[in-house]
């Protein structure tokens, strides 16, 4: 792996203060990706304990988080990565491919009126699931498309946000959201899945990373990319010591935090978190 570069300083410049649900409804009573199994049960007192430790863990990295109110009969709530794109005070709110979480829509555009942010929607038709498929890294905005999004929607939230979008398509199933295969760490270096890309959204990466950490597949299978990056400390789902050496060589503070009863709907730590201070455009500085 490349040494870092003599005057990187690592962290982003976002990732201060998340939106998070608690998990009061969460369950799998459907299938809409490969991990959801409704034969497999959740038990809702761990999940509890899971979602809380990630907070108090978010927390101690010096992070801000804010509740989004839970609602029965929306167990995906939970997951408010998929809400829709924070861009400063604007939101521009997701459009859900699967019914059983187009209901969940309502909730997120409530929460962020009531708190001052102007609310922005993509075409009817278009589906975009927020920033479970579209993260800052520099001054661009990379999206992915194909399982849950359409790449039609990157036109629409660029015209929308000002931001410059770079497309990926996602090829594994398993890996349905670009934040389970590519984590920013800071201006030059990011966690990415091979596994879940084409060749030419690995093209992309190699104009815009100057300093990948490449998964392997059973890292990416692991969703050690759905990691939620806090300053210096990454807060993963697991951490393998390959990753881990890497990213301290790096000088990051690799923290595991286990979601695993969360898992089971498909989602990681990245997943159970929306970042409230993006503002796209703007590189670090």
């Amino acid at each position: 792996m490349n040494e870092p570069a003599p005057d990187a300083t690592p962290g982003l410049g976002w990732g201060r203060r998340y939106l998070m649900c608690p998990p009061d409804f969460f369950g799998v009573f459907y299938e809409i990706n490969p991990w959801m199994h409704t034969e497999v049960q959740v038990d809702a007192e761990r999940a509890r304990r899971q979602w809380e430790g990630l907070v108090s863990t978010l927390k101690q990295a010096g992070a801000e988080v804010e509740l989004l109110e839970a609602a029965p009969g929306l167990p995906d709530l939970v997951f408010t990565a998929n809400a829709g794109i924070v861009n400063g005070k604007q939101f521009v709110a997701a459009r859900f491919r699967h019914p059983q979480r187009q209901g969940e829509s309502a909730k997120d555009v409530a929460w962020f009126s009531a708190h001052g942010y102007r609310v922005d929607h993509l075409p009817p038709g278009t589906n975009h699931e927020g920033a479970g498929d579209a993260l800052p890294f520099g001054s661009v905005l990379v999206s992915g498309y194909r399982f849950r999004s359409d790449a039609v929607s990157h036109a629409e939230i660029s015209r929308l946000t000002g931001a410059a979008v770079r497309s990926v398509e996602l090829v594994d199933p398993r890996l349905y959201h670009l934040d389970m295969t590519f984590c920013p760490l800071d201006s030059r270096r990011a966690m990415v899945a091979p596994l879940g890309w084409d060749r030419y959204g690995l093209r992309v990466l190699a104009s815009l990373v100057p300093e990948p950490l490449f998964l392997e597949d059973d890292e990416a299978l692991s969703l050690c990319a759905n990691s939620v990056v806090v300053g210096t400390t990454v807060v993963m789902p697991t951490c393998p010591p390959r990753l881990g050496r890497a990213l301290e060589a790096w000088g990051f503070d690799p923290v595991e935090c286990d979601v695993s009863e969360l898992l089971k709907a498909g989602g990681g730590c990245r997943c159970l978190t929306l970042a409230l201070d993006v503002e796209l455009g703007k590189a670090p500085s």
